[in-house]
């Protein structure tokens, strides 16, 4: 029961993480694009984006723990399913947690707006696309799901 609840809230929560980056990073390259400065307005964005990714990476990681789908034995590396989860999925989603988290913390020390922009932009855009080429699409993985 509890593991289903986890299930369902990590793959809608999926939604919620992209949509957030995709916000930020096209807010990100028109302000870099356009030399806007960094508001109070962006910070929270880019904030809200990086929180969210690391509630997904939390929800994440305990399903990890519980989940029938990650095994350690070696037999079951062979088999797409297991050896997505087990090893694929983590390490991709991980990566892309920590440049998303790398690029917000370095935007926040820099001076000027443009390279703050820039900053998040180049982070963020990498570890979305490191997101999209970890997620358990359907058609991908059998047994996926859309939520």
């Amino acid at each position: 029961m509890l593991y289903n609840i986890l299930v369902h809230a990590h793959a809608g929560l999926r939604w919620i993480v992209l949509i957030l980056l995709l916000v930020a990073i096209v807010t990100a390259f028109r302000k870099w694009q356009g030399r806007d400065d960094y508001t109070t307005g962006d910070n929270k964005l880019y904030l809200w984006a990086l929180i969210a990714v690391h509630t997904q990476v939390l929800l994440g990681l305990v399903l990890y723990f519980l989940s029938p789908k990650v095994q350690f034995d070696p037999s079951y590396f062979s088999d797409k399913v297991y050896r997505f989860f087990t090893v694929e999925h983590i390490t991709g989603m991980l990566i892309a947690a920590v440049l998303i988290t790398i690029g917000r913390s370095r935007s926040r020390r820099m001076s000027g707006a443009i390279r703050k922009h820039k900053t998040v932009f180049i982070f963020f855009g990498i570890g979305l696309l490191l997101i999209l080429a970890s997620i358990p699409w359907p058609g991908r993985i059998p047994g996926a799901t859309w939520f």
